[in-house]
């Protein structure tokens, strides 16, 4: 019997509509920090004096997200140390929120810095936290390059931001 994933929210992204800026634009986050949108629309869950913490658009799990700092650097040295303080302070406070609301057995923490590490927007370094589940690995992404998320990114958000410390 064939079964059907519902997955809506990422068909923008397999259309490839989704495209990366081109070379010597401004980074997505930049371009939804100055958007002018609401946070709950653009689903940034925190926000500090110099970063802040968005969900990422196409989380590697449910409760995938991002933190930023809000001048767009590539290079982690070039943060400033006060920067550097808030970036780790508010990853920190991220954890506490992804354990209290998925009680996740793990917790990656990670940065991709340039393109060749991995760097999707490699212009605005970012933090990566992403909860983890022992047999998380997801098969859809081997077998058919899709993930499988069982929540909706404003259910997420939400979710986080009432449990944010």
């Amino acid at each position: 019997m064939l079964e059907r994933l519902w997955n809506g929210w990422r068909s923008s992204y397999v259309s490839g509509l989704a495209e990366p800026a081109p070379s010597g634009s401004e980074s997505i986050f930049t371009r939804i920090l100055s958007s002018g949108l609401p946070d709950e629309e653009t689903h940034i869950l925190r926000r500090g004096s110099q970063c802040f913490a968005i969900l990422n658009a196409y989380p590697y799990a449910t409760g995938h997200l991002l933190i930023l700092p809000y001048r767009e650097v590539a290079d982690l040295e070039a943060l400033t140390v006060s920067e550097t303080s808030e970036l780790w302070s508010i990853a920190t406070q991220a954890v506490v929120a992804i354990k209290a609301a998925y009680a996740p057995e793990g917790i990656n923490l990670g940065l991709n810095l340039g393109k060749p590490a991995g760097g999707s927007v490699s212009q605005h370094l970012h933090v990566h936290v992403v909860p983890r589940w022992t047999g998380d690995s997801n098969f859809m992404t081997t077998v058919a390059n899709t993930r499988t998320l069982p929540e909706a990114l404003d259910v997420t958000a939400e979710r986080i931001r009432s449990r944010w410390p």
